[in-house]
């Protein structure tokens, strides 16, 4: 069975993660109870006059999977896969309003035509006339696990040889506002927080965009081998351990072959019991977390995958998120255990080359 290996990662987020050493310099979330993606300069990917036309979930995507291809050499995907939870939210709110403004008259299709889910697919393969297998999945908070699983299955089959994956999401006011009285996002009140020692409900919204190539080959640029991934839609708390259990012998791995456990925790008092069940369970293992840096939302995982293979290239757990102060002399194994709101548990198995 052919292996997988990540060439090739690109990631925008709330922190400088373009044009900067890894989390050389950070900014915790913790203070906000809504968090923005910091921008870069489109120019030299984009063209100026496209630039002010496009979402920004979609000016996020073209720009990071520019990035993963050029660090992993490639040119042509076979295939790209995307997964995003709500697609380019700031286009489908400009259309609906324009419907409830205009009386449902007189609409530019602008809006609508670029608010659709796959809107960030379909541009970067016009942008790379690639006209392989294009596919977009929005399967809730493992949106980006289920592309990668079908990026994996790909390669593994055949189908393909490289395969550009990517996870997306934007954040947009209507829905903040929807959250906020959901009671989803913490109260300003409730701020700043502790995410490890939560004691309010909610989380931290934030937004991001991470893409990775997959290949069949190994090269220069590799990160890691993509082993294992598990996609589990409801758990009780009580499960979880077993649900990780079985993970570990399904892939013929013991407990002290996992070097590093890198968990979701968001700060949100009635959810984060299941990264704790998890936390507990690897208690003598080196553990890290991501969301403090990135704000929660459907793909985050995305960041906490950019930031494993980071670790493992570099081989250097950075303080800022470290849960515990084990460490290990070589980070050969990572596992990574996400969940949202109690729902979408997925773990993903990483390997050094």
């Amino acid at each position: 069975m052919k292996k997988s290996f990540i060439n090739g990662v690109g990631c925008i987020s709330v922190q400088k993660t373009v044009d900067a050493a890894f989390l050389a310099e950070v900014e915790l979330t913790t203070k906000e109870s809504v968090v923005f993606a910091k921008q870069p300069s489109y120019v030299e990917v984009i063209s100026p006059s496209f630039i002010r036309r496009m979402a920004k979930g979609v000016k996020m995507g073209i720009f990071t999977s520019t990035q993963a291809l050029k660090e992993a050499n490639l040119a042509m995907p076979d295939a790209i896969i995307t997964g995003t939870g709500l697609g380019c939210l700031e286009d489908s709110e400009k259309f609906l309003k324009a419907i409830l403004d205009n009386n449902e008259q007189f609409l530019t299709p602008t809006s609508f035509i670029q608010s659709t889910h796959n809107t960030v697919a379909g541009q970067i393969a016009l942008g790379l006339q690639c006209k392989g297998y294009n596919f977009t999945y929005v399967n809730g908070a493992v949106s980006l696990e289920t592309a990668l699983l079908d990026a994996k299955l790909q390669i593994e089959t055949e189908e393909a040889h490289s395969v550009l994956v990517g996870g997306i999401d934007e954040t947009a006011q209507h829905n903040i506002d929807v959250q906020r009285m959901a009671g989803n996002i913490k109260k300003q009140e409730d701020l700043p927080c502790s995410i490890l020692e939560p004691t309010t409900k909610g989380m931290i919204l934030g937004e991001g965009a991470s893409f990775f190539v997959l290949e069949e080959q190994q090269k220069e640029s590799s990160y890691a081998t993509l082993d294992a991934i598990s996609i589990q839609n409801s758990l009780e708390l009580n499960e979880v351990e077993q649900y990780v259990k079985t993970f570990l012998n399904n892939n013929k791995i013991s407990l002290n072959d996992i070097d590093l456990v890198v968990l979701g925790n968001n700060g949100d008092v009635e959810f984060d019991v299941y990264f704790n069940q998890v936390s507990h369970f690897f208690n003598q293992t080196p553990q890290a977390y991501f969301k403090h840096l990135s704000g929660e939302f459907y793909t985050a995982s995305g960041f906490g995958l950019w930031m494993a293979l980071n670790i493992l290239k570099e081989q250097t757990v950075p303080a800022c998120v470290k849960m515990n102060s084990i460490e290990r002399e070589m980070y050969q194994t990572v596992l990574l255990y996400n969940q949202y709101r109690g729902k979408d548990h997925s773990l993903t198995l990483l390997k050094k080359c």
